[in-house]
């Protein structure tokens, strides 16, 4: 059974047609009919779990978002992505390029993960920080402010950099 699907109301962005999404039927704190973000194509948002795109944020490319995942507010999430989990994408942070969010990850405020970098299990990337390459957070980590994690460094435990 599916769960939503494309409307006709359409948006343009980086030369991609996205298309909003309506849910066919309540699940989590979705209701029947309820009008969320915008998809470049149905295989952006799993039709299991209770995954949904809120607001105005978008999902483009082969990005797709699974499980139990949100992306809220004006959040963008593009390229090869993944958000899975019970992960939020949210504000007005992207995740990009083959990045993967996962677990019980946030990554929120103006916050950039892409290239091929991993948040996940509790971390949490906030601000303007950037997690790129092959960067890994994960545990209860968190990466705030202007700060920058990149190339193969990985941020683990209760570990804050900001």
């Amino acid at each position: 059974m599916k769960k939503f699907e494309l409307t006709s109301e359409s948006i343009v962005k980086l030369g991609r047609k996205l298309y909003r999404i309506r849910a066919l039927v309540a699940f989590g704190d979705v209701e029947e009919g309820e009008l969320g973000g915008f998809l470049e194509k149905e295989e952006n948002l799993s039709q299991d779990g209770t995954a949904w795109v809120y607001g105005d944020a978008t999902v483009r490319g082969n990005a797709e978002v699974s499980g139990d995942a949100t992306v809220r507010g004006n959040a963008e999430v593009s390229g090869n992505a993944t958000v899975s989990g019970n992960a939020t994408v949210r504000g007005t942070a992207t995740v990009c390029g083959t990045a993967t969010v996962s677990g019980d990850a946030t990554v929120r405020g103006d916050a950039t993960v892409g290239g091929n970098a991993t948040v996940s299990e509790n971390a949490t990337v906030s601000g303007n920080a950037t997690v790129r390459g092959t960067a890994t957070v994960r545990g209860t980590a968190t990466v705030s402010r202007n700060a920058t994690v990149s190339g193969n460094a990985t941020v683990r435990g209760t570990a804050t950099v900001c």
